[in-house]
């Protein structure tokens, strides 16, 4: 909504423009009105003087123009009636356009039709932005978001003594029908009349949802059971293939989504739950509301209304495209980052390619290594983990390679295969790679190259086939140049690599946080109280994965058996006294002064204001999302 300007302001906002004919700054009129005066001033219209000749419609042209709006028209009809039962007497009128500004509908008090006629506020005439100026039907088009236009912010004088409260009309496409409009005196304006064209602007769109997707799966939700059923519920529309077809305005902004995603996106991306438990809930439950988490990990109340489409998508669902339901699907909560290295795996899996997993600790690594096992040809074979930091260096020989009985001093009478030989057929990782002494670096790389290895204490080898896995939070081109890692070792390991985000950095912190909850307390919903998961969004996660996998784990053995919410009571006291002491991010003293900068800034700002919602981010800036992962990627370096 443009908020009402104050006299002085409008005064020196046309002063500036008759002097120097400019349109006035944001900060003197606001952001929409000053963008409104550019575009008059670009169509070349003048506050004064006479207007160019304005579309104005025959009986003819009114009709094929109803016609062409005739699903619009006859949905918008009763509450138009209904919102001139509210203001009949007020001085106003109730007005319906299209798309293009023209005016196909009005109701109107007697008192006031007869000046507004004067100013060509009747059915047929255009108030398109181009001819008409600033004003609430030609705005609202021009911005598609509701608006209000009083007095003097109009930019014609002429109708200045207009007051307008306008909102959009979307269809469940998402793309602009009309407006409905309420414009009256500006003596008469009264502060309810913005909202209540709003609320009846939803009023049109939801019976249009109905009227098009009332043979589909409808799905309401809204964050408080008491919101499903009211004008601020989010209702979506499924098609055969269980992907969203349909919405209101209101449930793409609580989803975070936008109009082009709707026919593309599948349902199970959005909730956390299939398209059968749907159905199942819809016929088991009729009327009845569920708490359903999102994929961001937030939680709506969503009822499910089948009709006679339902019995479809449920025999569709088996035959929809899926991505490949493997180990690594556990691990992907929607970070662009991770899939991509995701992605690039699952591609050399039974190939005889190493694989060289980098990141800083905690970041999951042996996690990932772990997928690539169980997505791969080998999963039912052995998966051998060797933490090479933690091995004693005059034993990590004996470990690896085996040793053959009276080897040395305390060893086992029976001998030993060795870690390398234990994983013979299926995969060997070596994390923390980099801490491996050059001694035995040298010796791994011949097992590497041989593709055998010989016991300590013997000399006869013994063939080992395995997959390779390493990792390492350590530079290993910096350790190679310093002379602490053999390059030759560097080149037969580095096979493909793969840089694990840290937890910091990663889009799916909110989805991340509830899949692990749902891992930790599979039996009872967990959720994180606002301000907890607020905090937590903004806490750098020093130890990564590992510290918010410990202290969930903590949080959740704390808390009641009866308790949903976490809150700071269930929560350990050093990560506590963190969250409660990280220092707010100051603005920089030297503020970014080129336009690439400032792009790069708003990007981040608006990321933050989001939580880590890229979505939400995404549709805020008003760019895809895979725009927005490819300007973060630019932003990162």
């Amino acid at each position: 909504m443009l908020p009402a300007q104050t006299g002085p302001d409008l005064r020196r906002a046309r002063q500036r423009y008759l002097a120097h004919g400019e349109a006035p700054p944001a900060d003197l009129v606001g952001a929409m009105l000053s963008r409104s005066w550019q575009r008059c001033l670009a169509a070349g219209l003048a506050p004064v003087g006479r207007l160019p000749s304005p579309l104005q419609l025959d009986a003819s042209q009114i009709a094929r123009a109803s016609d062409r709006q005739s699903e619009l028209v006859a949905h918008a009809r009763p509450v138009m009636e209904y919102l001139y039962g509210q203001t009949r007497d007020s001085g106003s009128m109730v007005i319906l356009a299209d798309d293009r500004g023209v005016l196909l509908q009005t109701l109107g008090d007697m008192d006031f039709l007869s000046r507004a006629e004067r100013v060509a506020l009747m059915q047929g005439a255009s108030w398109h932005e181009n001819q008409r100026g600033t004003n609430a039907i030609g705005t609202a088009i021009a911005e598609c978001a509701p608006i209000a236009i009083h007095g003097a912010e109009h930019f014609l004088e002429r109708n200045g003594f207009l007051t307008c409260a306008a909102a959009p009309v979307m269809a469940p496409t998402g793309r602009l029908l009309g407006v409905l409009d309420i414009s009256g005196e500006q003596r008469c304006r009264h502060p309810h009349t913005f909202g209540l064209v709003r609320a009846a602007a939803q009023m049109i769109e939801n019976r249009l949802f109905e009227a098009r997707h009332g043979d589909a799966i409808r799905l309401r939700f809204h964050p408080l059971p008491e919101g499903i059923s009211t004008v601020a519920e989010g209702v979506l529309a499924l098609t055969e293939d269980g992907c969203c077809s349909g919405a209101n305005r209101a449930g793409l902004a609580l989803l975070g989504l936008v109009p082009a995603d709707l026919g593309l996106t599948p349902v199970t991306q959005v909730f956390q739950i299939r398209v059968a438990d749907l159905v199942a809930w819809g016929r088991q439950h009729p009327g009845e509301a569920m708490p359903v988490l999102r994929h961001n990990g937030q939680r709506v109340f969503l009822r499910v209304e089948l009709a006679r489409g339902a019995r479809r998508i449920v025999a569709a669902e088996p035959a929809r495209s899926t991505p490949p339901q493997d180990a690594f699907t556990r691990l992907d909560s929607g970070d662009a980052a991770l899939q991509t290295a995701i992605s690039k795996a699952r591609r050399v899996l039974g190939k005889p390619i190493a694989l060289l997993l980098q990141g800083e600790s905690g970041v999951g690594k042996e996690l990932f290594a772990k997928a690539c096992h169980e997505s791969g040809p080998r999963q039912a074979r052995p998966f051998v983990a060797v933490n090479c930091a933690t091995l004693p260096e005059n034993l990590i020989e004996a470990e690896l390679f085996g040793y053959l009985p009276g080897a040395f001093s305390g060893a086992r009478k029976e001998g030993c295969p060795g870690r390398i030989r234990a994983a013979h057929g299926g995969t060997l990782f070596l994390d923390e790679i980099g801490d491996m002494p050059l001694a035995q670096q040298a010796r791994l790389l011949r097992v590497l190259q041989e593709h055998e290895v010989v016991p300590v204490g013997g000399s006869t080898p013994v063939p080992v086939d395995f997959v390779l896995i390493c990792a390492t939070h350590r530079n290993l081109k910096q350790d190679m140049e310093a002379g602490r890692f053999r390059a030759d070792l560097y080149y037969r390991i580095n096979g493909l690599t793969l840089m694990l985000p840290p937890l910091r950095e990663r889009s799916d912190f909110a989805a991340l946080t509830a899949r692990v909850l749902h891992e930790l307390s599979p039996e009872q919903p967990r959720y994180l109280d606002d301000r907890v998961a607020a905090a937590f969004a903004r806490y750098h996660w020093p130890g990564n994965l590992r510290q918010l996998v410990n202290a969930l784990r903590t949080a959740c053995a704390l808390m009641g058996d009866d308790e949903h919410t976490l809150s700071w009571d269930h929560l350990p006291d050093d990560l506590l006294d963190e969250l409660h002491t990280q220092p707010t991010p100051l603005p920089s003293p030297h503020p970014p002064e080129n336009l690439h900068a400032l792009s790069n800034a708003a990007i981040l700002r608006t990321i933050a204001c989001c939580e880590g919602n890229m979505s939400e981010a995404a549709r805020r800036l008003g760019i895809s999302r895979n725009t927005l992962y490819r300007r973060m990627k630019e932003v990162r370096g």
